[in-house]
């Protein structure tokens, strides 16, 4: 193919292609005009203080009269935690379990109460005021009065029962954290608030004419549960996964939380702003490795007709290519064909006017 046929071909591929309209800009301007001002917020209170951070943890930082003393001592302070500090690898271990455990029991549960309060039944707006009170009063220092006074677990024989038959059956390591759960399910269930209002706005958004149909091809309740009502809201569960574990991460009850502040207000030479720096970027590496483990199990798989469907494409693309490559032989050997009669006709001419 020469030089000319390949542009030319471009040209038509350029013309071809549809360049947006003004609506179009007009709606892309008018969007990032409402975006801007989270960018520039993430920008001014959540990037910058990430690049302090990570600057603090490279240093070993003394608070003097006179101000701030910096002194940089590497990947010392990582290296301090992982290999000196007893109390944190513990506390991050226990962390991970506890959070990998309670997070299905919440969301599980939110679903749970989320489809029965989806139904037709007296009252229903005042039960989800009941499930959702919790998230508006019990935070913060009501919560740790209430934890303190035992109202965040259930009775102390049905605890002691329950944590003594774990711990005959499962290991240490798997068996403390699952009975800490159990004498604190009261408090895990008051966090589900949230959870519940998400899967509810996600349940009312299904098409009842689904279930109708499913019905009346014979399908059960749970059949329709598996094969419509779970599908569709997969996504919203993945959601109330990452909210979850967030929410446990950065709640004031945690341990790991405690940690951190005591040991940014430690008066000893080890501890300080760049050792709870140093903390504070392992424990975000846990919790983004716990949102990404929730990720992989539930992120929404192709669906088998697209992937079907961009088969048949890629296919008709390669047959409207092998039409064009017969397209152009035919037309390079008619060619030929025309430059090989031409050679005959002129080899013939005697020069007198007769061939």
């Amino acid at each position: 193919m020469s030089k000319k046929e390949k542009t030319n071909r471009e040209e038509k591929k350029n013309k071809n292609k549809i360049k947006p309209g003004r609506l179009a800009k007009r709606e892309a301007i008018t969007g990032l005009i409402f975006v801007s001002p989270w960018i520039l917020g993430a920008c001014i209170f959540l990037a910058y203080p990430l690049i302090t951070s990570f600057q603090y943890a490279l240093n070993n930082i003394r608070i003097t009269p006179v101000g701030k003393t910096f002194t940089f001592v590497g990947y010392g302070n990582f290296t301090q935690i992982l290999l000196s500090d007893a109390d944190f690898p513990t506390q991050l271990i226990d962390y991970l379990t506890t959070t990998i455990i309670s997070v299905p029991i919440i969301v599980v549960f939110a679903l749970i109460i989320a489809m029965m309060l989806n139904q037709k039944i007296k009252a229903r707006g005042f039960f989800r005021l009941i499930f959702f009170l919790p998230v508006i009063i019990v935070s913060g220092p009501i919560l740790g009065m209430l934890t303190e006074q035992g109202a965040g677990s259930i009775t102390a024989i049905d605890t002691q029962a329950i944590s003594t038959a774990v711990h005959n059956f499962l290991p240490y390591s798997l068996a403390e954290p699952i009975s800490g759960i159990f004498e604190n399910m009261v408090t895990i269930l008051w966090y589900s608030g949230v959870q519940i209002l998400i899967f509810l706005s996600g349940l009312q958004k299904i098409d009842r004419s689904m279930y109708e149909a499913a019905q009346i091809d014979g399908g059960s309740g749970w059949e329709c549960f598996w094969k419509i009502t779970l599908p569709t809201i997969k996504p919203l569960v993945l959601l109330n996964c990452v909210y979850t574990v967030v929410f446990i991460s950065n709640n004031n009850q945690n341990a790991i939380i405690e940690l951190i502040k005591n040991s940014m207000f430690s008066g000893t030479k080890e501890k300080g702003y760049g050792y709870a720096s140093a903390m504070a970027w392992l424990y975000s590496l846990v919790v983004l490795l716990i949102v990404g483990l929730f990720a992989i199990v539930f992120l929404a798989k192709k669906d088998i007709y697209e992937k079907q469907v961009k088969r048949a494409k890629k296919a008709m693309k390669k047959e409207a290519r092998t039409v064009k490559k017969i397209e152009r032989r035919s037309a390079r050997n008619a060619k030929k064909i025309e430059k090989a009669r031409q050679k005959r006709k002129y080899s013939t001419y005697d020069g007198s006017g007769d061939y």
